[in-house]
């Protein structure tokens, strides 16, 4: 999975590794949800694979988690107001830098794991604001739910949910955001869908993800390790435009980042995986006139 490969250093418990066959969504999502409780677990017993980043991106030292959360564009400040064991190193990018979050804003984050980019928009959004972190994993729920108690976050909540059926109420949020987690849906237009009722009209998109730069070989995208990574599902610019104009919004921006093919790469090595993924920002708008 993200960030670092155990199972080639011979340890696989942790991630599943055999290619297979398209799965039925439910099991697409069985298979997800089981590699990050593993995750969730491993983190919480400081666990690891013997490497410097455990199998699934977690790290029981903090210092290594912090150098790939900077590496992902945050900042030491960023890491250091967190809780300790929010930050997971799970993510490809820093949605909350291209959110332009203010004061008072109620914020939903789409697959918020341990908190970490929960806890920096409630940061941002101070006292009059809220966030809502949604994940359909119970032990990063019940790890987030913690880790707030910890930083004595009153502004934030945690709710068990799927992301292509939201826990929320229509027209909830004034800013979605995601930190590389709608890859892992077997039904990403839903989950634009979701995402374009949840929020306000003038509401706004601002998430980090991986998109396609080339279609992926047919091996990668039935690899459920590669699925599980953010990798195997990703898709072309093209077709995530397509989802989200049919969804409803409108100042469709996607911006790669070539750059990120550095840490990528790292992610599986040997496989050449960044040849054909790149982290991108993905922002949108639901227009004002929706009612």
């Amino acid at each position: 999975m993200k960030n670092n490969d155990c199972c080639s250093e011979g340890d696989t418990s942790c991630c599943p590794t055999e290619p297979s066959t398209a799965l039925e969504p439910d099991q697409h999502r069985q298979n997800v949800r089981k590699a990050y409780a593993q995750v969730a677990q491993a983190d919480t017993a400081g666990d690891g694979c013997g490497v410097a980043s455990s199998c699934c991106g977690v790290s029981d030292d903090s210092a290594i988690t912090s150098l790939i959360s900077t590496r992902l564009g945050y900042s030491k400040q960023d890491v250091a107001q967190v809780p300790a064991g929010s930050d997971m190193g799970l993510g490809c990018g820093n949605p909350k830098a291209i959110a332009a979050l203010k004061p008072g804003e109620v914020v939903l984050d789409l697959g918020s794991g341990g908190g970490f980019d929960c806890f920096l928009a409630a940061s941002e959004v101070g006292d009059q604001g809220s966030v809502i972190g949604v994940d359909m994993t119970p032990d990063m729920v019940s790890k987030a739910r913690g880790n707030a108690i910890k930083g004595e976050f009153s502004n934030v909540e945690f709710r068990l949910g799927e992301i292509e059926h939201l826990p929320v109420a229509d027209a909830t949020a004034d800013v979605i955001i995601s930190n590389c987690v709608i890859n892992l849906s077997p039904d990403k237009p839903q989950v634009f869908r979701e995402a374009f009722r949840a929020l306000k009209p003038g509401g706004r998109l601002a998430i980090s993800d991986v998109v396609a730069t080339a279609q992926l070989p047919e091996q990668m995208r039935r690899d459920q390790r590669l699925i599980a990574g953010c990798i195997g599902n990703a898709s072309l610019i093209e077709e995530l435009e397509d989802y989200m104009r049919s969804a409803g919004f409108s100042d469709i921006r996607i911006e790669p980042k070539e750059d990120s093919r550095e840490f990528i790469k790292d992610w599986v090595p040997g496989k050449s995986i960044q040849d054909y993924v790149v982290s991108a920002s993905i922002e949108a708008i639901k227009p004002e006139s929706d009612t």
